[in-house]
């Protein structure tokens, strides 16, 4: 089941190798870049089969296609709680913090509410 979900996950063309990723975001040296994102916690990656992928929807055009601002607090919040294959599946899911919107098409736009739906997703039901 789990192999299924991360196939499907992929298969939406959200997705980039690390040289596609850094040439939509104008680098030569790839890995240099992306592995400086990932350390300082402005990006994610998912591994399948062997290869590193990022998410194309992290790259804001209205900054030179760098990772957009709201994904950082993401990973913030999300630090310890989910790895990058769960990452991705709440990226991709519905969110009905967020209308019944995917928090991925919200996050170059709507930065603040993706981060207050993840920050929802961690704090889970509330019981009074």
């Amino acid at each position: 089941m789990a192999a299924k979900a991360r196939k499907a996950v992929l298969e939406t063309g959200d997705w980039l190798t690390a040289s596609q990723f850094a040439r939509m975001a104008g680098f030569n040296d790839a890995r240099s870049h992306t592995n400086k994102w990932r350390k300082d916690g402005q990006i994610f990656t998912i591994r399948y089969r062997g290869v590193d992928y990022f998410p194309r929807y992290a790259l804001d055009p209205s900054i030179s296609d760098q990772p957009a601002k709201g994904l950082a607090s993401v990973l913030s919040v999300f630090h310890g709680r989910k790895d990058d294959w769960g990452t991705a599946y709440w990226f991709a899911s519905i969110n009905s913090f967020l209308g019944g919107k995917r928090p991925q098409d919200l996050l170059i736009d709507q930065p603040d509410r993706v981060v207050a739906a993840a920050e929802d997703e961690v704090a889970g039901v509330v019981h009074g």
